[in-house]
């Protein structure tokens, strides 16, 4: 029997890789992945050998690693940022715990967006922060705003996957109407497209004027809680050091 390892790559780019998800790929028998991943990888590993399949067929790919691996191969099966926040991580093991109990899994950590366009931004979740998608593919749009509104309420600092797509082009808008409630219009908010990737890009807005932004599926966007300001054109939410001490 061989192994899988279930691998998040980060942003795509190589320096942004961890030492252990590169030895995991450099040492499948096979990679499997979503198409535009697979494009990413084979810029960083051209000689690897690659399985891909387009969006949504996410239990498709996770069969056809847990076939390869009970067949005796190493599988590398990958997802962009980290593997266990929107990734292949969760369904890999609900049918592995199905299918093929005895089959070793690994579930390699990766560089996440949030983490990576907080980076990017400055400092935005130096405190306690949520993590959001709008995409509502998997989860009703309900239950999704239902979460926005008790991170706001909490005073969270929000990280925004998914924010806006072709056909979801009012969500966005909906969640910076909601946090408006319990926040003030000139809160800070940073959008980053491409995080971590040669195409790169961020600018500073506030929450008043997202609902005009330019956000697409590339973007995540982080909305600041009642103590997040801009300094030099940083994004800082204070972890509250500054009370302890003098600066």
């Amino acid at each position: 029997m061989g192994k899988i390892d279930v691998v998040g790559f980060g942003p795509g780019d190589a320096a942004h890789m961890t030492g252990k998800a590169r030895e995991a790929i450099e040492k499948a028998d096979v990679v499997i992945g979503y198409t535009t991943y697979i494009r990413i990888l084979r810029q960083s590993f051209p000689d690897a050998c690659y399985m891909d399949t387009p969006m949504t067929k996410e239990i498709e790919r996770c069969r056809m690693a847990v076939d390869m691996a009970v067949d005796g191969k190493r599988v590398a099966l990958v997802s962009s940022g980290d593997a266990g926040v929107y990734g292949m991580a969760g369904i890999l093991l609900q049918i592995v715990e199905k299918e093929a109990p005895d089959l070793p899994v690994e579930v390699i950590p990766g560089v996440t967006a949030a983490n990576t366009g907080a980076a990017v931004l400055g400092a935005p979740l130096m405190n306690d922060y949520a993590v959001i998608s709008l995409s509502d593919r998997m989860t009703p749009i309900s239950a999704i705003m239902r979460r926005v509104e008790c991170a706001a309420m909490g005073d969270f600092v929000l990280a925004l996957y998914n924010p806006k797509s072709k056909k979801r082009t009012g969500y966005l808008e909906q969640a910076a109407r909601i946090i408006g409630q319990y926040r003030s219009g000139d809160t800070p908010v940073g959008v980053v497209r491409h995080g971590g990737r040669p195409e790169e890009a961020a600018y500073l807005t506030t929450l008043a004027a997202l609902p005009d932004a330019f956000v697409d599926m590339f973007s995540i966007v982080i909305v600041g809680n009642s103590q997040t300001y801009v300094k030099g054109g940083r994004m800082i939410t204070p972890r509250g050091y500054e009370s302890k001490e003098a600066f």
